[in-house]
């Protein structure tokens, strides 16, 4: 009962997408456990004859869609939001690519609500800005477990939706109308709305929970691909500059329905620096010209937002507690090429504390934001790794800082990126492909 996790070890951003997409050619089923339209996975596919290559930022379907084999499960985790949703089916619809009976949506997925976008963005523009997209996802989880979501199954019933959307908007409408002086909600307009939108994704509702246990008996293998980063998990990340789910690999189990006994390995994914977008403690954050540098070469600018991420050197510390926490086997590098220029390129290793180093990551902000890095420096390559395509075909010095990171993590270092395209892409001497 084959099911592979991939996730990202950092704070999101590590292009799980790509990675995703260079993998699913060899899956039966991806399926997505996590997360809403805050997520992006850019994936660019080749060109075809005379045509340019062609980038794809997808925010919800998972990014195993443009392999014509593979079916796409949006599991109960995810929250959706309708009209991102329907924009990517008409995206990749518009682009050519036949998406049915290959997308799947979990009739238990909980639906983000108009009133849900509006007191996001309301509560972020107050005084603790916790730096989220917006785009409803966090009150959406919030109605979720106070049991007073909706959910795709409440459509199928004018009646049933009503009911639970009056409670919703009388109270969310009191909310916005006392507290935040705003525009109340019209509950005639959201029903008829979303009644809309049920009619255009009714083909693709199953109980997906059952679907993937029956595929786990028929043994086609799954790919469980996660959003954000293990940083950024609600247990586990640096709290509260965290997202609303669980993007750790536990989550992929309760974000699908199938059993932790069906898989058979976890990939984490890692920049070969680190990024975070919005707000919270960032240890290795460069706010000089080598964090800027990054920046521009990386185009380091949020898929979902366009908002500038901030950038720093890779950090082993968190990494090896994303290691820890998810159970990660082997690593996949991502962006190792946006270093090529670098004379030096500086690793952080350690971290102390009023003098103290101290033994792992602190995820409790107030001690996260007051340690100090310890770093170890690195000779750059000063050429370009886009070209290369076998791990021998790297710089030295560029095998030399791989070779590292493995060491210290003690995991296996199974992938390096070093382009966006699906070509650019290494797969580690000893480790066998898609394994």
């Amino acid at each position: 009962m084959p099911v592979q996790i991939i996730v990202g070890a950092q704070w999101g951003d590590e292009g799980k997408g790509k990675i995703v997409d260079h993998l699913s050619e060899k899956v039966d089923i991806v399926a997505r456990y996590q997360g809403g339209a805050n997520a992006g996975h850019t994936v660019v596919l080749p060109p075809r004859r005379a045509d340019r290559e062609k980038e794809f930022v997808l925010h919800l379907i998972p990014s195993g869609i443009f392999h014509s084999h593979v079916v796409c499960v949006i599991g109960n985790g995810v929250v959706l939001d309708p009209k991102a949703l329907m924009d990517e089916i008409n995206q990749l619809q518009t682009a050519g690519i036949d998406i049915k009976g290959r997308l799947l949506i979990s009739h238990h997925a909980h639906l983000i609500m108009p009133y849900h976008k509006a007191l996001d963005s309301i509560r972020e523009q107050g005084n603790q800005k916790i730096g989220t997209t917006g785009r409803g996802i966090g009150p959406a989880y919030i109605d979720k477990y106070l049991r007073a979501g909706i959910r795709v199954v409440d459509l199928l019933d004018r009646d049933i939706l009503c009911r639970k959307l009056k409670q919703n908007i009388e109270e969310k409408n009191e909310l916005l109308r006392k507290v935040y002086n705003v525009r109340e909600l019209d509950i005639d307009e959201i029903i008829n709305e979303y009644q809309e939108f049920d009619k255009k994704i009714d083909e693709y509702i199953t109980d997906t929970s059952e679907y993937l246990n029956n595929a786990l008996r028929k043994k086609k293998f799954i790919l469980a691909e996660g959003a954000q980063g293990a940083l950024l998990d609600v247990d586990h990340g640096t709290y509260p500059y965290v997202t609303s789910s669980s993007p750790t690999s536990g989550g992929a189990c309760t974000g699908l329905g199938i059993p932790p006994t069906s898989v058979r390995s976890i990939i984490g994914v890692a920049k070969a620096y680190s990024t975070r977008v919005g707000n919270g403690p960032f240890p290795t954050e460069l706010d000089n010209d080598a964090g800027e540098r990054l920046r521009t070469i990386g185009g380091e600018f949020g898929a979902t937002t366009g908002r500038p991420r901030r950038c720093g050197w890779l950090d082993l510390v968190s990494l090896a507690y994303s290691v820890r926490v998810n159970g990660i086997q082997k690593i996949a590098v991502t962006k190792l090429d946006v270093l090529d220029d670098f004379d030096e390129i500086r690793v952080c290793t350690g971290y102390t504390l009023n003098g103290r180093k101290l033994s792992s990551f602190p995820t409790d902000v107030q001690t996260l934001e007051k340690i100090h890095p310890i770093y170890k420096n690195f000779r750059g390559w000063k050429t370009s790794t886009s070209g290369a395509r076998r791990f021998k075909d790297l710089p030295g010095n560029a095998r030399r800082y791989i070779e590292a990171i493995g060491k210290s993590l003690r995991t296996q270092i199974w992938m390096v990126s070093v382009g966006a395209r699906r070509d650019q892409t290494i797969f580690v001497p000893g480790n066998r492909r898609g394994s």
